[in-house]
């Protein structure tokens, strides 16, 4: 029998259908073994897509399924209805009123965030990895909920499993794309290195948006290889592929 499918799930958005999902309880093999969701690591096809189902299944059963084609971008967009695999906008947010859809957002150290207003009946998903935090996607998707009736103050957000700054190695060259508090992200590492807490930095950018309460799991996805797909650790360890986790969030029918 296989494994179950691990959902981790925020205490700021109990009573939501949403969860954090890593590579537990899925089907595919080799080095993207389990629940491995991501179409561009080589996999076969029919295991993303059995994944998916699963993952789907274990967060909000009979919900469909809406994904964007993710490239570390500021972009939020409002889902009405999934987009057909090969229509996808070009986003790293999403934002939804619409009660029976899944926003997924799909990861491998990058921080998804999911977020919700539940009295106005709104949920969003980030992914937030550095470049699209510091150029503006988790204010974006706020602004997104907040055109469907959000309001900032009344958002939960939880940030899940993303690479933390001890496994986050940075040279100089990347620090000095930050200026002013941001600076409070780096902590010294190798000469002329550094360790980078996105956790931290997207926390912060979501308190600068005016979101009300804010979670962060604090889930390493570098250093826990058996329950997250992690690029960097595939990289460092030379592997062909990587595997993609997903997150969920979703209003009920």
């Amino acid at each position: 029998m296989a494994d179950p499918v691990e959902v981790i799930r925020s205490e700021l958005l109990v009573g939501l259908p949403h969860g954090f999902l890593g590579r537990r309880g899925g089907v595919s093999e080799g080095v993207v073994a389990g629940l491995n969701v991501g179409l561009g690591a080589g996999d076969d096809d029919a295991a993303v897509a059995e994944n998916r189902r699963r993952a789907v299944d274990a967060v909000l059963p009979g919900a469909e399924l809406a994904t964007v084609y993710q490239v570390h971008s500021p972009a939020a967009v409002t889902v009405t209805a999934p987009w057909p695999p090969d229509a996808r906008p070009r986003a790293d947010a999403m934002a939804t009123g619409q009660p029976g859809i899944l926003l997924g957002i799909v990861t491998a150290d990058c921080a998804p965030v999911l977020l919700a207003d539940a009295q106005a009946g709104v949920v969003g998903a980030a992914h937030a990895g550095w470049r699209g935090a510091h150029g503006g996607v988790l204010e974006a998707v706020v602004a997104e909920m907040a055109g469907l009736g959000a309001r900032p103050a009344r958002i939960a957000a939880a940030i899940g499993p993303a690479i933390a700054q001890p496994s986050y190695e940075v040279d100089e060259a990347f620090r000095a794309r930050f200026a002013g508090a941001d600076m409070a992200f780096f902590a010294p590492g190798r000469p002329d290195h550094w360790q980078f807490d996105l956790e931290g930095y997207a926390a912060s950018r979501l308190e600068r948006a005016g979101v009300g309460r804010i979670e962060r799991l604090g889930l390493d996805t570098y250093a826990d290889g058996g329950r997250f797909f992690s690029y960097r650790r595939a990289t460092h360890r030379g592997e062909p592929s990587y595997g993609r986790q997903i997150s969920l969030i979703g209003l009920p029918r």
